[in-house]
């Protein structure tokens, strides 16, 4: 049976819908919340990794683009001036509750390498700090992310618990969690509590792209779940528009949906 107690290293996935305005620019208010949540979870004693999307949508604001750009150099742009405001921005909140965060920019080869066991050694020092890791994919480098339909965020951010030895990973989306069908064109779906097994059925509920500022979608969380499942970590996929649900959700009051093998 799920319990959140027993899980102590929680990595935190939010997208570019959680972080910002349909405008593309920063929903101050909820990222607000999202660290002072976050700081309060980390002070209970559990370890925090967050992994930040959002560079590419806040670059867009920053540079005065009305849409996300079709060409993979001018995303690299975007991300490398997004990239510097969502650091700023987490650097100036988590410290005002006395928490020191560190930048990770990863590419995917990295990951697949014996420099693999840098970042781990690393991530280690950093949490054995109490400091909270900040991590994107290196935009301005890799352009998986940037050229593929669907972002890769979400998978990114299983890799990480994978490396990391997390316990959980929890996706904080624009959703409450996976349905049995569309809830947007079904006001009957019903919210799936927990999946035991990522199968054809599961995968078929899997919709296409997220927002137009974003590049995820329910087909990148299922893909996330699959791999976090396979190296044994739970996953959550909570509604990020309000942060205040990670309160609910580590009190243990059933919201969104669990990945979890029975």
């Amino acid at each position: 049976m799920f319990d959140i107690n027993t899980k102590k290293r929680i990595v935190v996935k939010v997208g570019t819908s959680t972080l910002t305005h349909k405008t593309g620019r920063l929903n101050i208010r909820r990222m607000e919340k999202l660290v002072k949540v976050l700081s309060d979870i980390q002070n209970s004693g559990k370890e925090i990794i967050l992994v930040s999307s959002g560079a590419v949508g806040l670059g867009m604001s920053k540079m005065h683009l009305p849409e996300r750009p079709k060409e993979t150099s001018m995303k690299q742009a975007c991300a490398a001036v997004g990239q510097c405001e969502l650091m700023y921005m987490y650097d100036k909140l988590f410290g005002e509750y006395n928490l020191t965060v560190a930048q990770i920019l990863l590419t995917r080869n990295i990951l697949d390498t014996p420099r693999k066991n840098n970042v781990e050694n690393t991530f280690e020092k950093l949490i054995a700090h109490n400091v909270i890791p900040v991590v994107n994919e290196n935009d301005t480098v890799a352009i998986d992310e940037l050229e593929l339909e669907f972002g890769e965020n979400d998978s990114l951010a299983a890799h990480v618990g994978i490396f990391s030895h997390a316990d959980m990973l929890i996706i904080m989306s624009d959703i409450d969690g996976l349905y049995d069908s569309n809830p947007k064109n079904n006001p009957d779906a019903k919210l799936i509590s927990e999946v035991h097994e990522i199968n054809d059925d599961i995968r078929a509920l899997a919709g296409g792209a997220g927002s137009a500022l974003g590049t995820g979608g329910m087909v990148t969380k299922i893909h996330a779940a699959e791999l976090a499942m396979g190296a044994g970590i739970d996953m959550a996929i909570l509604n990020g528009r309000d942060p205040y649900v990670l309160y609910k959700f580590f009190d243990g009051e059933g919201v969104g949906t669990v990945f979890t093998k029975k």
